[in-house]
């Protein structure tokens, strides 16, 4: 592989593996609620909100959130890291009274005990109000802070750490005044995502499984250190996961039966229970940071984790293990690349075709294999949705995981789902276009019916 392309692979991986805290979409809606925050009293105040304390901010009157339809629906059931509320607006009152802006997607990882009180009591009275954003797109969140110093507005569109715009009081109303950029420089404030480079240099590479598996065994391991940090933070949740009581506890339960002799204490349980304890983790509000995989949490948890619990089961060697994530988060990226960001359909299937590719590799080393395994992932969960994130995504990334090892034992004996059944192709490629495809012109009216569900469960 030429120097060019390894190095557009390495920014690819810089740009969509990020260290977040929490729920990507509790996380971003906090960020947002900082930004905003720490600009109501203006440029001063935004520059200070980065080292200052929700103490030190102006008392806050009332906080507006409009978001689109798919943050909502991600951020209503989910744990807020550290605390034990759940849903947007605790979100967006922690990130106003306490979050640092400074630290993007982990702007509540020094949140204090009677900022938990304080947040909780603007929640319960009404001082927090949300709204769908219609006509925004598929990622936007706009943060209102009113205080009796002023009025700050910050928005984040398209990924979760790019930020649109930031103002105080008439600045991020005043379009012919200032663009957001503008206006975010105007503030100290970036306006873009803090790996802006990478992702400049990633925006239109766009590797194919052949350029994906050359890289994997050519590029030298020293230069992978953000996937070792993935299997560093994201087995440090699972870990916890597994000795916390934590949301299903799926993860533990899977492991208690094996060793009550219910299920075997095979690879496919092994896999299985590292990614859901992970996930009961993150989805319960642990306070152990993870690293996503195009934004999503879940998503970095589900590529990760069951490629490790291979690896540790085949005894596979540490750089091994290190190429074969590698792998997985690669080939879960060239996926979700053809979805888009947000989707109707649950990632957990994106990520476990992943992991599915790099415990094939594991297996076989083989071209052939990694490509079989894909094509079985596609005929096996194509269709799962995805209903908010919840404690319950434990339970589809176990589904995913155990997919994913029996896809990829599949792939090792030579076995794969023929171009002829479903929406499955002869060429590996096409059928990943067929599910992107299915994921952007099928799942929209899917999405619309599942968050009009979840949102009428709130008005009884």
């Amino acid at each position: 592989m030429d120097m060019e392309t390894q190095e557009a692979m390495l920014a690819l991986l810089d740009k969509e593996l990020v260290i977040a805290l929490g729920c990507t979409d509790v996380s971003a809606v906090a960020y947002a609620a900082a930004l905003a925050s720490a600009a109501s009293a203006g440029a001063d105040a935004a520059n200070r909100g980065a080292a200052s304390s929700g103490a030190a901010r102006p008392e806050i009157s009332a906080i507006t959130v409009r978001a689109s339809g798919n943050i909502i629906k991600n951020a209503m059931g989910v744990g807020i890291p550290g605390t034990t509320f759940k849903g947007l607006a605790h979100a967006a009152a922690l990130g106003a009274i306490a979050g640092d802006p400074s630290k993007a997607l982990t702007a509540l990882e020094c949140v204090a005990p009677e900022d938990l009180d304080r947040a909780d009591a603007m929640v319960s009275s009404g001082l927090v109000q949300a709204e769908m954003a219609v006509g925004e797109g598929q990622l936007f969140i706009e943060v209102g802070v009113e205080t009796r110093a002023g009025r700050g507005v910050a928005a984040i569109r398209d990924e979760y750490d790019r930020v649109a715009y930031v103002g105080g009081e008439g600045l991020a109303r005043d379009a012919a005044a200032r663009s957001p950029s503008q206006e975010a420089a105007a503030l100290n404030v970036a306006s873009a995502p803090a790996n802006a480079a990478s992702a400049a240099a990633a925006q239109s590479f766009s590797p194919g499984l052949a350029d994906i598996l050359e890289f994997v065994r050519t590029v030298p391991a020293e230069r992978l250190g953000l996937v070792a940090k993935a299997i560093e933070l994201n087995s440090a949740i699972s870990a916890e996961g597994l000795s916390g009581d934590y949301g299903l506890k799926l993860g533990k339960t899977l492991k208690k039966r094996a060793a009550a002799g219910l299920l075997a204490d095979d690879l496919a349980t092994e896999a299985m229970s590292a990614a859901a304890a992970g996930v009961d983790a993150r989805m319960a509000g642990s306070p152990f940071p993870v690293v996503a995989n195009t934004g999503s949490g879940n998503q970095g948890i589900t590529a990760t984790m069951p490629v490790v619990a291979a690896g540790r089961y085949l005894r596979a060697s540490d750089e091994r293990v290190l190429r074969a994530v590698t792998l997985a988060h690669l080939v879960a990226i060239h996926i979700k690349a053809g979805f888009g960001l947000l989707s109707g359909l649950c990632g957990a299937m994106v990520a476990g075709t992943g992991a599915s590719a790099g415990i094939a590799w594991l297996l076989s080393d083989s071209r052939e294999a990694v490509e079989r395994a894909v094509q079985n992932m596609i005929g096996s969960l194509t269709g799962m949705a995805c209903d908010g994130a919840k404690a319950s995504c434990a339970l589809k990334v176990s589904t995913a995981t155990s997919a994913a090892v029996q896809s990829a034992l599949l792939a090792a004996e030579g076995l794969s789902v023929s171009g002829v059944e479903g929406i499955v192709d002869a060429d590996p490629e096409r059928s990943i276009g067929n599910l992107a495809r299915l994921a952007r012109e099928g799942s929209p009216a899917m999405d619309a019916l599942i968050l009009g569900i979840m949102v009428d469960k709130t008005r009884r």
